[in-house]
């Protein structure tokens, strides 16, 4: 699981919100502007944290910036907007409503969205420039759409299967896309055919399998090479797949679906590479290796064309390949080896990069830590080092020889951005400013940054900066002025306090907390809210959102803490979950309680724990090993039996189950299931393809017959995001169970 990011009381709807002209002037609110935050404005239009535009880019002459703008009346539909750069005139580029056909998108795609964490959104949810900049291919309701600068848009497909993963060629001669699990292709602006044969309902040619779209972060199939000649063509075979029986139960019926689902433990699809000309007439295998059992993880062209780089991953995740090959022959070689250290694993990343010359900028932990390296001539340069995190590869400029990063070098808690000169790669260059942490993104020429920024009492901003961090320009300041969607409720915000706790065993553990005013002599109930999973930072130093706001302005103390095993602390600070989640995880929540409990305003006997999906099965966790330290938990979709989860994510941390059976008895939620004494409140939706609904059904059905009393809320027809789309009931419900249990705060 990419991450299970679904609720978070802390930023768990800051959807992205329309774009706002940039204000100057500070905030002033009268107190007749003043207002109650409420749940249902919370979860209304528009987005109480202001502008946070998705999808930024520089068209390719630099001229335009365009995003995807949402609507101020309908918060998830995104329409396409252009800023000329030298004027800073806005304009909208596609109407989502006026091209769009309406039409329900197709199962597939509605899957594929909900693995990308947006299958709530609405209208344009991505968008991809011609390399000439005269024009953009824009997807809407499941077909393609040409939209020109003057504002015509031309209808490409009119079909009843959706057209996914689709792209123009990077030198612009070809539009590609896949449907029904073929690769088609043909000249922009014409007729597109299918460029790989049909083989059966088990076959599929130009898509990522499910793990690599839900755990591997790739989301496409197929590669165009830089001078459109070639491209290659993952197929994968899922025949030898388990069919898991998923009732969709809705509403108004129940949808059957018999889902390929690679659970833990059995078999994974046949991946295999193959390299294809443009109309298919051309077909080269490539050589992956003996092992079918592997996972296809990362395939790039070089920028000559020549060499195709492939990493190559095995299902022990123990070690990544990286395959060169020869695209006319097909033939690998291995170019090297990441492997992992005694006992712990290998991440994947998108940081990397081939560069003219022949070299590569690669990101690895060898050293302990997430850096950078090049690796030329077949040596390797160490460019980044020290006990910090490399969390993102921003650009490379090729000319200048200079490298930007987003890093946590300065504040574990606030990323910013850095540059390095290759030749001098011990000056470290800080771009961006400390009060804030910050995300970035560049041009292919790393010739200008587009910094996003937040911090505790400014929602997300965007600008346009040259290579120094200058800012040129606001793309969306999000001033917090008396204009802002937030700004009736500012009388009420509260600014979270940053600390650290130590452990029994000395580690340093962060944390956030939010208070309402403390009045002497009283003590407050809290919520205390954590996720707990690897691959996950929830403390940070940015925007905390509505929804915490909302929590405190209840009376309630809002606390977060990450545990070991969460991301951005290195090896070490991860590696404690192999073959052992819900151990130490859970130890580190409970000193996060301790902690609670000596300060003087906090009511011990009130602390209530909350979590969703890898944080619901925390919330089991840490009732069953600690009865009565906490007055009740909510668990929302939780996985409760890890042989239910799917195999590269699970048997990462995990190991095999055939291997390794003890240690999934010892994780899963289900055994101990009956030692859960507190009051408990169960949550999930009855669609959900990610952490499948038998995980929620099979705890009922032990804590049932084991006579446990618990509360249970599942919802008809909604998925993984049954947090986000039913958000105000959601939400009601977990404060009426709280209020239930002598758990809400007293009147004030």
């Amino acid at each position: 699981m990419k991450k299970f990011v679904l609720l978070s009381a802390a930023a768990a709807l800051l959807s992205l919100p329309t774009v706002v002209s940039a204000q100057d002037k500070p905030a002033t609110v009268t107190q007749a502007q003043q207002q109650k935050l409420t749940l249902e404005r919370v979860f209304a239009s528009p987005d109480l944290s202001g502008s946070a535009p998705r999808g930024v880019r520089l068209s390719p002459d630099g001229k335009l910036l365009t995003l995807l703008r949402g609507r101020e009346d309908e918060k998830d539909r995104f329409d396409l907007w252009a800023l000329d750069t030298q004027t800073g005139d806005w304009r909208m580029l596609v109407d989502s409503e006026k091209v769009g056909s309406g039409a329900e998108l197709s199962e597939t795609e509605k899957m594929q969205r909900e693995r990308k964490r947006i299958g709530s959104l609405k209208g344009i949810v991505t968008y991809d420039w011609a390399p000439d900049g005269k024009a953009i291919l824009v997807p809407i309701d499941g077909d393609l759409y040409l939209a020109r600068l003057d504002g015509s848009v031309e209808r490409l497909t009119q079909t009843e299967a959706s057209e996914l993963n689709p792209a123009i060629s990077p030198a612009g001669g070809y539009v590609s896309f896949v449907r029904d699990g073929q690769l088609w292709a043909g000249a922009l602006g014409g007729e597109a055919h299918a460029i790989t044969p049909i083989e059966g309902d088990t076959v599929h040619w130009g898509e990522a399998e499910f793990v690599a779209q839900e755990e591997m972060d790739r989301s496409t199939g197929y590669w165009w090479s830089p001078d459109d000649k070639r491209i290659a063509v993952e197929r994968f075979d899922e025949a030898p797949v388990g069919i898991v029986t998923r009732a969709a139960i809705g509403a108004e019926g129940t949808k059957v679906y018999e889902q390929r689902y690679p659970a833990a433990g059995t078999d994974n699809v046949l991946v295999d590479l193959y390299v294809v000309d443009p109309v298919g007439q051309k077909r080269v295998k490539v050589d992956l290796g003996a092992d079918r059992d592997i996972y296809l993880a990362r395939v790039d062209w070089a920028p000559d064309g020549k060499t195709l780089y492939v990493q190559r991953e095995n299902r022990a995740q123990t070690q990544l390949d990286m395959l060169s090959v020869d695209p006319a022959t097909g033939t690998s070689r291995v170019l090297f080896s990441e492997k992992a250290t005694d006992k712990s694993w290998v991440n994947l990343s998108n940081n990397y990069k081939f560069l003219n010359d022949g070299s590569l900028i690669w990101w690895s932990e060898r050293d302990g830590y997430g850096h950078l390296y090049r690796f030329k001539d077949g040596k390797w340069t160490q460019l980044t080092k020290g006990d910090w995190v490399v969390t993102g590869l921003v650009g490379v400029d090729q000319a200048k020889g200079r490298v930007y990063f987003s890093a946590n070098k300065d504040d574990v808690l606030a990323q910013q951005v850095y540059a390095i000169d290759l030749a001098n790669p011990e000056k470290v260059t800080r771009l961006t400013d400390p009060a804030f942490t910050n995300g970035a993104s560049m041009d292919a020429s790393a010739s200008r940054l587009i910094v996003s920024r937040s911090n505790p009492s400014q929602p997300s901003q965007v600008y346009l900066a040259d290579t120094t961090g200058k800012r040129i320009a606001w793309i969306s300041e999000n001033a917090l002025d008396a204009n802002h969607p937030y700004a009736p409720y500012l009388a009420s915000h509260v600014t979270p306090s940053f600390g650290t706790i130590k452990t029994a065993d000395g580690a340093t553990l962060h944390y956030k907390m939010m208070t309402p005013p403390i009045e002497p002599g009283k003590t407050y109930p809290v919520f205390f809210e954590h996720y707990g999973g690897p691959h996950s930072q929830t403390v940070t130093k940015g925007w905390s959102g509505a929804m915490a706001q909302y929590i405190v302005d209840q009376g309630y103390i809002y606390f977060e803490l990450d545990n070991r095993g969460s991301a951005n602390r290195g090896v070490d600070f991860e590696q404690p979950l192999y073959r052992a989640m819900g151990g130490i995880e859970v130890s580190d929540q409970l000193a996060g309680a301790h902690f609670l409990k000596s300060l003087p305003y906090v009511d011990g006997k009130r602390i209530a724990t909350y979590g969703w999906s890898y944080g619901g099965y925390m919330t089991l966790k840490m009732l069953e090993a600690n009865p009565g330290v906490y007055a009740a938990g909510i668990s929302g979709a939780p996985v409760t039996k890890w042989e239910l989860y799917d195999t590269h994510y699970t048997e990462r941390y995990m190991g095999d189950p055939r291997e390794v059976a003890a240690a999934y008895t010892r994780a899963d939620a289900i055994e101990d299931a009956g030692k859960i004494t507190d009051p408990l409140l169960l949550i999930h939706g009855m669609a959900d393809d990610n952490v499948v609904f038998e995980n929620s059904t099979a705890l009922a059905a032990k804590m049932q017959a084991e006579g446990v009393p618990f509360e249970m809320m599942f919802y008809p027809g909604q998925t993984h995001s049954a947090g986000r789309s039913r958000g105000v009931h959601v939400w009601k419900t977990i404060f009426d169970f709280l209020e239930r249990n002598g758990i809400a705060p007293k009147a004030r």
